[in-house]
């Protein structure tokens, strides 16, 4: 069955990247939602049916790490999967993007095969 993902990232570009690398990794996709930071975000969830949210770390207005935070806090979108994308991988912002929820990051940047390696048992 397809899923509905929601795609946050300041760069429009990257979401663009993001949403291109899903389509040529062969993933099995519904909608997907794009967001510019945790904030637009959180609202796209609350209207929204998402599956699973890519999101990056480093945003302005709210940013990943405050989206996680935010997300857990609200009952109807607190259980909803989400995989951090970003330039920050370093061990202790991953360690606190998990223990605030997130099931995995992928480093930017990356190609459609480790997309469809990390992302392709989610799907």
């Amino acid at each position: 069955m397809a899923k509905n993902v929601l795609l946050v990232d300041d760069s429009s570009t990257m979401r663009k990247i993001i949403s291109r690398s899903l389509r040529q990794a062969g993933l099995d996709f519904g909608e997907i939602y794009e967001a510019g930071d945790g904030q637009e975000a959180l609202a796209v969830l609350e209207k929204e049916s998402v599956d699973i949210v890519l999101s990056d770390i480093n945003m302005p207005n709210m940013n990943g790490i405050e989206f996680l935070r935010e997300k857990a806090n609200r009952p109807g979108i607190k259980d909803i999967p989400v995989f951090m994308i970003s330039t920050e991988t370093g061990e202790d912002i991953i360690g606190e993007a998990k223990s605030l929820g997130a099931i995995g990051a992928l480093k930017k940047p990356f190609t459609p095969e480790k997309v469809n390696e990390v992302l392709g048992p989610l799907m």
